[in-house]
């Protein structure tokens, strides 16, 4: 995935699959990443945590989620933000849109592939 400078369009980004449930389009500079997540109901993103600030912006469907101890069901019009290093996951009940922002970019999506907390 590389990265832009300049202008384009959200159309332009390739979509990946990261598995049958899960899809993603990834824009990033070089302070930090956006990432346009497409995920089908029974998707999950299971426990992990990476040194990353994660801002999360709930566009449509609902989200099971946990940051921590924390846990909340979150729908369109959310947002959360997950500190570099704590342990979050999340389940999806039904068809689910949301943008993560990164900060810095994360390395690992940046290789593409899936990660190991979605390959199944």
């Amino acid at each position: 995935m590389p990265q832009i400078k300049g202008f384009s369009d959200l159309k332009s980004l390739p979509a990946e699959t990261i598995n049958d449930k899960i899809k993603r389009r990834i824009l990033s500079g070089e302070q930090g990443m956006i990432v346009w997540w497409s995920i089908k109901k029974g998707g999950h993103a299971a426990a992990h945590k990476h040194p990353h600030e994660q801002l999360v912006y709930m566009l449509s469907g609902k989200m099971d989620f946990r940051i921590g101890d924390d846990k909340r069901t979150m729908v369109a019009g959310d947002v959360a933000v997950v500190p570099g290093g704590v342990e979050h996951e999340g389940y999806f009940p039904e068809d689910t849109e949301v943008i993560d922002v990164f900060a810095p970019p994360r390395e690992d999506f940046l290789k593409g592939g899936p990660p190991p907390y979605m390959k199944t």
